[in-house]
């Protein structure tokens, strides 16, 4: 058997060959893990055995408590981790197999015996005896050589990445729920640790990790490796937290060997339950589960934010319940060392949702707002596409510090690169692409020097194109593959929303086609009572003796309400109760009369000026109530843009404000009405040299007015936290940055093509005449 990863973890995984028949597929993974797990640290604990069953000999007649004897025997295996049981895989025998398996469980130090708990490993070694399967996979497993010095930690956690991705694509399970690849792990861990490079070296350095989503570990063991490796004599202490059992049972099993305190591994819900409440940390990575909604937690959440505000972890806001990204990242905020304890950093994977979701003065927006604001973010890096196991969608690894540089303070690089990557030999899942050491070296180097970087051109393959169908002999250019960066200073990325408002103009008519409407109710009763009426009160009279049938529906109630609610499903109970009572009819009935009574004062000629219209109604002397008032303006009114603009206020004295709506007409100065309809927004971008208002009058005048001369800005929506005019926004538009534009064909190329395409077509079809 060859020692790479790849070839030991196909030899364990041959073990599905004696489960295929006995076992679905989708439990292969809950066999061969916990079994390849038990191996690796049987072997891990070969050279420390002896001295580990000697002890426990010593002490067994000492009567201590559990906890002593513990310590004891940690302290005679070196690690943190021990088994007491004079047995190993090779020495279990055939008969009795099950319980001497269980009992060598059980004889393992607490710890230890807790991650086959979570595996539910009993129960699949009662099912492995009953198919008379458990000798020969324990057979098969023992000959896997898991020793350290034969397949280091480094090579063991591919081994255990490589089965876990096995078991996800058998049971149809998503592999990147339980663990990130490991190009993406390399990149982010060195984008996190690299600027720490120096003061990790030194003698005597003591540092913490944290990892939030702990998946199986790739991320915990990815740091301490980059630390190790410049220094080995650091001390790293490990602390996450998994959902997960079977991947926290992993992740677990990792720390035990590698030496770790696993008591800093929970199991639970990070964001709901966080079991590390009081921890801060030096270095934090994350791949949290991309748009996955937060709905089951969302009292917990909501709670929290509204009660501890900025003394607990959402302080800045919540996103939408549907992505709890951002609920990750705010998080991982929380645990960073306090600068003056020297500060953390943080790098966390995310989709192309918080870049940009969500307009001004929402979550999203506030909390880009408050990373921006408190000089958090120091760069994100667009990864390419097809580069996680499951999904295939755009990624972006973010990078966060307390304690940034002084050059870097008030600036965020963006680095460009999507085109970065090799087409794997082997899709595995939806991941087709990966980074090589030198993409990731070029993308550390970029971060590094923080500085832009004009567009270069990658010498990579042009995609290969599909060859079905006619083929243009001038096919459009594919864009070049380039590699960039730029830097921003934070404010760039935030505006002011306005809110722009124009005049309504009405004109209102009191005409027999517009007052006929008021027969009928407003919505949602308005289209049912016209088909009733259309149905049943076509002997109706409004006036007169004839009138007092007007509205009596109680003869036809039974089928009234089967054809409603056959052609107007969205009634409910109560508007059918409405539709069907006689009050209701007749009130509207006495509605249009009234109309009727205005019009024989008013006329029915049409007026283009909403301003006189009180005063008309004022002047026929007849009492409306408020309701009548309403819909009987409703239904005489109509916006209009030929007609006058509508007056909301009039001020003898005051001071013109034609910007805000505050215009000098003669002596007055008047306010308009607003038309809903016309309303807008114009995002400002934020410029700290200049005071809000300049700024926003400044671009007002330059590109609203010369467009809509009559609109003014909203003064009264002002932002929550500033109270400055518009509401403060912000988000990173990645793409619109190196957007590279690509000149459309010339119409000349367009033409011959269609010309060719028609000659064909009419050659085809000559064809099928003759």
């Amino acid at each position: 058997m060859a020692d790479t990863p790849n070839n030991l973890a196909s030899y364990i995984w041959s073990l599905a060959d004696l489960l295929r028949g006995d076992f679905r597929q989708s439990q292969y993974g809950r066999i061969i893990l916990p079994f390849t797990l038990l191996r690796r640290l049987e072997c891990v604990l070969e050279a420390s055995k002896p001295a580990v069953l000697a002890e426990a000999e010593k002490i067994t007649a000492m009567n201590l408590p559990e906890e002593a004897e513990e310590q004891l025997l940690l302290r005679a295996a070196g690690l943190t981790f021990f088994n007491t049981s004079p047995m190993d895989l090779g020495k279990l025998g055939e008969a009795g197999i099950a319980a001497n398996l269980e009992t060598y469980l059980r004889k393992f130090s607490r710890d230890a015996r807790e991650i086959f708990e979570y595996f539910n490993f009993n129960e699949f070694i009662g099912q492995l005896a009953d198919a008379n399967l458990l000798y020969k996979v324990v057979q098969r497993v023992r000959t896997a050589d898991l020793n350290p010095e034969a397949i280091s930690n480094h090579e063991m956690g591919l081994v255990f990445e490589e089965l876990i991705r096995r078991f996800a694509e058998s049971s149809n399970d998503t592999a990147g729920e339980h663990f990130t690849p490991r190009d993406i792990v390399r990149l982010t861990t060195s984008l996190v640790f690299m600027e720490d490079d120096d003061a990790l070296q030194k003698p005597g350095i003591i540092r913490t990790i944290y990892d939030p989503t702990a998946g199986t570990g790739g991320f915990l063991s990815a740091g301490m490796e980059y630390v190790y490796e410049m220094n080995p004599n650091a001390v790293m202490r490990a602390f996450g937290q998994e959902l997960n059992p079977e991947s926290y049972a992993i992740c677990k099993g990792d720390m035990l060997i590698k030496g770790q305190e696993v008591d800093r591994i929970k199991l639970g819900n990070t964001l709901s339950n966080d079991q590390l409440p009081n921890d801060k940390f030096d270095y934090m990575l994350s791949n949290p589960p991309f748009g996955v909604d937060w709905k089951k937690i969302e009292g917990d959440i909501k709670e929290e934010h509204s009660v501890q505000g900025f003394g607990g972890r959402f302080g800045p806001g919540l996103p939408r319940v549907s992505d709890g990204s951002l609920l990750f990242l705010m998080h991982l905020l929380s645990k960073l060392r306090d600068s003056k304890d020297g500060g953390g950093r943080i790098g966390i994977i995310l989709n192309g949702s918080p870049l940009f979701t969500g307009g001004a003065g929402s979550g999203e927006s506030e909390i880009r707002r408050y990373l921006l604001e408190a000089d958090l973010l120091e760069g994100i890096v667009a990864l390419p596409t097809d580069m996680f196991y499951n999904t295939g969608i755009a990624t972006y690894v973010w990078i966060l510090s307390n304690k940034k540089a002084e050059d870097r303070k008030g600036q965020v690089i963006l680095i460009n690169g999507v085109h970065l990557h090799h087409k794997m030999h082997k899709s595995l899942g939806s991941k087709r692409h990966e980074l090589s050491e030198e993409d990731i070296a070029k993308i550390t180097r970029a971060f590094g020097e923080f500085a832009d970087i004009a567009p270069e051109l990658l010498d990579k393959p042009t995609e290969a194109k599909s060859t079905r169908g006619r083929q243009s002999s001038n096919a459009k250019k594919e864009a070049p593959k380039t590699f960039a960066a730029k830097l921003f200073p934070t404010h760039a990325f935030g505006y002011r929303r306005l809110t722009i408002e124009r005049p309504l103009r009405e004109s209102y008519q009191f005409s027999d086609e517009r007052l006929s409407t008021l027969r009928f109710a407003p919505k949602p009763l308005h289209a049912p009572m016209q088909w009733i009426y259309q149905e049943y009160g076509q002997d109706w009279s409004d006036e007169g003796d004839d009138a007092e049938n007007y509205g009596q529906l109680s003869e036809h109630e039974a089928e009234i309400r089967v054809a409603l609610k056959a052609d107007f499903p969205e009634l409910k109970e109560k508007h059918l109760k409405d539709l069907l009572a006689e009050k209701v009819w007749l009130a509207q009935r006495d509605i249009l009369l009234l109309a009727r009574q205005l019009q024989a004062t008013l006329g029915s000629e049409q007026h283009d000026d909403m301003n006189g219209y009180e005063a008309a109604l004022k002047s026929t002397g007849i009492k409306l109530d408020a309701p009548a008032k309403k819909q009987i303006t409703a239904a005489v009114s109509w916006k209009n843009p030929d007609a006058a603009k509508v007056i909301k206020k009039v001020q003898k004295k005051g001071q013109a404000a034609p910007l805000y709506g505050r215009f000098q007409v003669g002596e007055q100065v008047i306010e308009y009405k607003p038309d809903g309809d016309l309303r807008d927004n114009e995002n400002v971008p934020l410029d700290p040299t200049q005071t809000v208002n300049a700024l926003n009058e400044a671009y007002f005048q330059r590109e609203v007015l010369p467009h809509v001369p009559d609109a003014w800005i909203d003064a009264s929506k002002t932002d929550p936290r500033d109270g400055e005019i518009g509401i403060v926004g912000y988000e990173i538009p990645f793409n619109r940055h190196f957007y590279q534009y690509q000149p459309p064909r010339d119409l000349a190329d367009i033409d011959r093509d269609l010309d060719a395409v028609s000659k064909e077509i009419m050659k085809l079809l000559a064809e099928v005449h003759s």
